[in-house]
């Protein structure tokens, strides 16, 4: 079954990181993208950009909004993602528990609708 590990983070306490310690993270997150790569159970993945470069769209009465930035403030934003491929939710929890920036923030688990 195929699940999204939705990665949330605060982005300002990424601002507070030395560069070595970022550096760091980034290799714990080469690592473990490399393993699942070669398990199969990475179906892809991506950071994103800061939250300053995002977009939201509505469309009300036929009408287009765009406003700059997320749909809502919350204390973390959206910072990344995994499709990965677990047989149960109990093995996605696993996968998710292994993402290093669940130290600081969480990992929101979600199953793919399959059709």
């Amino acid at each position: 079954m195929k699940y999204l590990l939705l990665i949330y983070g605060n982005e300002a306490h990424w601002d507070t990181l030395k560069e070595p310690e970022r550096m760091s993270i980034y290799k714990e997150y080469m690592d473990l993208s490399a393993e699942w790569g070669k398990s199969g159970k990475s179906l892809g993945g991506n950071e994103l950009k800061p939250i300053a470069t995002a977009s939201t769209v509505r469309v009300r009465n036929g009408k287009r909004s765009v406003t700059d930035g997320p749909f809502a403030e919350t204390k973390e934003q959206l910072g990344g993602y995994y499709l990965v491929e677990a047989k149960d939710l109990d093995e996605a929890l696993e996968l998710a528990a292994k993402i290093p920036s669940v130290r600081w923030g969480s990992i929101e688990v979600r199953p793919i609708n399959p059709h």
